[in-house]
């Protein structure tokens, strides 16, 4: 089989959204009787239509209005990943009210903190979930358990003329949905995000990739990058999706449903990859592996692609038909894109924030950059300023943080949303970065050290889980969480410490390793959280929350 070669193609032609009312009417018509979802159910698998789908949201939303749930209420949802929850949230964004997305993994107050914060009116909790939402959260809690008795209810309101909310038109400026960040510096901030917004990021990002198959949904709903690109542009192409309900059966549902493409973060990936070299490694088998690898490679330069046959066995443990794994959330180490390449799996590296909603570059199907995060999504401006900090602009960039007039002067400064990344823009429209700009280690020499290019250094090793690099009094720390078997072995990271050091400047140097014998604190995307793990950070970032809550308490 021929090898693609790698180069500029012509966008994918879409169909441009307006919003997600009109997505789900235009699928209904378009395929009505085509899958649309597939999720786990107490017989076994539950499928639905394109046709399905508009009805039940449409019945759902119906019986919202008969609820007063109207006039741009603010809906919590919470919970696991479910066809419920994605029903509640179309019937509330095409019905003229704001979904507020909440973690369902974070504890009951902070539920209800962040509930309160967006000022929720109504909330809906899956079954494990509605008493995490508790009596405080919002004025109503409505349990999803009584699915099927509000779908019921909502379908006998339009037998009898109720079409409110059917006739309501979506109007784009309006705010659709509420998304916290992830409070990586310690505040929580609602990202308000219109449906402007949304239609925009669909149909532009649509343009760079488009998947040929169906696809499991393994990110959690109430992240931007699991809901907006892994759920509706999915839908909005038309393929089925799997929705899986628990991290725990991910690798189940994937050789069940056999998915052409997923939508993952960096921990599933370096999941992934040590599974497969620890099966090599049980086998006696590494070094002829790597051996038949640099074969593959040199095959591939030839234009002979045999990797569907040889690596048959790596690939069936995906479901046999994955063909690409779009990645995002965090920085992926480049050596995790060749190695799944040989292996028949190409990773399209992907950018954005919550805040852009969230996609604002991805590497294409053929045309793609080691190293950089892909290339920037049609019709928006990216720049870079002085200071090395990557801005971008258009129509995918959020209407602001709700109720944080100073969050949000900071972030969006002539309608530029400053990522806090530093990185550039090639002459090719491909995204590199550098560091994150509020992770930088400034000594007191005044050089600038990123600790990412530090950690990444480390985490190739194979003994390394996970790497925290800082700062602790003026001297450069690498905190170590060892994978098993090299627990509390100082001397080999002593070893890896003077390797990792070797060529670099003075000032670069790790002075210190600091083993750890339990992983880092980390968000829902799988990210570290680095106020909570470095020494000293907590408490500014608890100064910093009760700051930003006497300064929302003065905008009520």
């Amino acid at each position: 089989m021929a090898v693609i070669k790698n180069k500029q193609y012509p966008y994918e032609e879409v169909y441009e959204l307006v919003n997600l009312k009109d997505m789900l009417i235009q699928k209904a018509l378009l395929q009505p009787r085509l899958t649309a979802f597939v999720y786990p159910c107490s017989t076994g698998e539950m499928r639905k239509t394109y046709f399905d789908v508009k009805e039940d949201v449409e019945a759902f939303g119906t019986w919202m209005y008969s609820k007063k749930i109207r006039g741009g209420k603010h809906v919590v949802i919470t919970g696991e990943n479910s066809y419920e929850w994605l029903v509640t949230f179309f019937a509330t964004v095409n019905g003229g009210n704001v979904a507020v997305a909440i973690d369902k993994g974070l504890p009951e107050k902070e539920v209800v903190d962040l509930a309160r914060m967006a000022d929720a009116d109504v909330a809906f909790g899956t079954k494990a979930y509605v008493e995490k939402l508790g009596k405080k959260a919002a004025r109503k809690i409505y349990d999803l358990s009584e699915f099927d008795e509000i779908l019921a209810e909502g379908r006998e309101l339009l037998k009898n003329g109720h079409t409110e909310y059917l006739d309501y038109e979506v109007e784009p400026d309006d705010v659709a949905m509420i998304l916290f960040t992830s409070g990586t510096s310690g505040v929580s901030k609602g990202v308000q995000l219109t449906n402007r917004n949304i239609a925009f990021e669909i149909t532009h990002t649509s343009m760079l990739y488009k998947p040929e198959g169906g696809v499991v949904a393994a990110l959690p709903f109430h992240h931007a990058f699991g809901l907006v690109v892994g759920v509706i542009m999915v839908y909005n192409y038309g393929y089925p999706i799997y929705i899986n309900k628990s991290l725990k059966y991910v690798k189940k549902n994937m050789q069940d449903f056999g998915p052409q493409t997923m939508f993952l973060v960096p921990m599933f990936v370096e999941f992934f990859h040590r599974q497969i070299w620890a099966e090599i490694d049980k086998m006696g088998k590494t070094t002829a592996f790597k051996g038949l690898m640099k074969s593959t490679n040199l095959l591939l330069k030839a234009g002979i692609d045999v990797r569907k046959k040889t690596y048959e066995s790596i690939l069936k443990a995906f479901g046999g038909n994955l063909e690409y794994i779009i990645c995002g959330g965090a920085a992926l180490d480049p050596m995790y894109v060749k190695e799944f390449r040989t292996w028949g799996i190409e990773i399209l590296n992907g950018y954005g924030a919550t805040e852009c909603s969230p996609v604002t570059a991805v590497n294409r199907a053929h045309y793609h950059r080691d190293g950089s995060v892909g290339q920037l999504v049609p019709g928006i401006e990216a720049k870079t300023t002085e200071e090395g900090e990557l801005a971008f602009r258009g129509d995918l960039v959020m209407k602001g943080y709700y109720k944080n007039p100073k969050a949000t002067d900071e972030a969006l400064q002539d309608r530029w949303y400053m990522t806090g990344d530093l990185g550039y823009v090639d002459e090719d429209n491909f995204v590199f970065l550098t560091g994150r700009k509020k992770n930088l280690i400034i000594l007191s020499n005044g050089e600038n050290i990123s600790p990412e290019e530090i950690e990444m250094d480390f985490t190739r090793d194979d003994a390394v889980n996970e790497c925290l690099v800082y700062d602790e009094g003026g001297k450069i720390i690498a905190e170590i969480f060892p994978m098993e078997g090299y627990m509390g072995d100082a001397t080999y990271f002593e070893k890896l410490k003077n390797k990792v050091n070797k060529g670099r400047p003075a000032y670069k140097q790790v002075v210190r390793i600091k083993l750890r014998e339990k992983e880092f604190i980390k968000n829902a995307t799988m990210k570290i959280v680095r106020y909570l793990n470095i020494p000293g950070e907590a408490e500014k970032a608890e100064a910093a929350v009760k700051a930003a809550k006497e300064a929302g308490e003065k905008n009520k």
